[in-house]
């Protein structure tokens, strides 16, 4: 049985900018996260715990699963109109270079299964989702009947 059978299907999203590790992971958990997908091009952070094998070894003792997306994460032009302020840029770039290809259309149709197995959060840096890449993933799978909660970390 999938997990939203009795509820609307919803999808998470979450940054980490400025997280501590601890509230990070409460956070997913009393979502009722069951696997984070990692959309970030380079799973590699300055901030300690967010690099790819400590991150995945953080949720493992919450039980929470991890894959990591790279396929789907912001080429380097579209994070530096991120960080610049300038979303739409940011998404123009996503979409032209990565979501819209035929290896980004696999990947996002990958994400849309896991999705619709059990309750995923898409997670990228950016506190503030509006010029993240992971609103217009989380758009996209809301055109398609989920409804998506945008999670902070207090």
């Amino acid at each position: 049985m999938r997990y939203h059978a009795h509820m609307t299907k919803q999808i998470f999203t979450i940054g980490y900018e400025g997280a501590d590790m601890d509230r990070f992971l409460t956070v997913l958990q009393d979502a009722g996260v069951a696997t984070l997908a990692d959309v970030r091009a380079v799973a590699l952070s300055r901030k300690r715990g967010f690099s790819k094998s400590s991150l995945r070894e953080a949720l493992a003792g919450r039980d929470i699963g991890y894959e990591h997306f790279r396929s789907l994460g912001t080429p380097k032009e579209g994070r530096q109109a991120a960080r610049a302020g300038d979303g739409e840029l940011m998404r123009r770039i996503f979409c032209q270079e990565v979501l819209d290809t035929p290896q980004g259309q696999e990947s996002f149709e990958e994400l849309a299964t896991l999705a619709d197995a059990r309750p995923i959060c898409l997670l990228c840096f950016e506190r503030d989702p509006t010029n993240c890449h992971r609103r217009v993933l989380s758009e996209r799978l809301a055109r398609r009947g989920w409804s998506v909660v945008d999670l902070a970390v207090p």
